[in-house]
């Protein structure tokens, strides 16, 4: 199902409804469909033409961590925190801030030790 909901999709790239809805929608198709690489490109897309599309931030940081982009989606969790912030939507910001706790002890548990003496 998944397949043909991207195509149909794809075909409307580029045209009068192309922009950060449509940049979302085939993000997140392509998340389910399990390609969380292309979903993070989509998810990007969406919010270079909206900066402020919080929902877009929250899951260009999720499929960046299913991506192993672990950096990538703190920033991205981070960036999406100051959005949802600033538009009020406090529940957003609420998850990606827990989404970003996540991150970064992920971070700092592959951090290498430091020298010793």
């Amino acid at each position: 199902m998944s397949a043909a909901i991207i195509a149909n999709l794809e075909k409307l790239l580029g045209g009068p409804r192309d922009g950060a809805l449509l940049r979302y929608s085939l993000g997140n198709e392509w998340l389910k469909a399990g390609d969380a690489g292309r979903a993070a490109a989509r998810f990007r897309e969406a919010v270079e033409r909206d900066a402020g599309y919080s929902a877009a931030w929250k899951l260009l940081g999720k499929s960046l961590a299913e991506s192993g982009r672990t950096r990538e989606a703190l920033s991205a969790y981070e960036q999406g925190i100051a959005v949802a912030g600033k538009k009020g939507d406090i529940q957003a910001a609420k998850e990606m801030t827990v989404f970003a706790k996540r991150m970064r002890g992920l971070l700092a548990e592959s951090a290498p030790e430091p020298a010793g003496p």
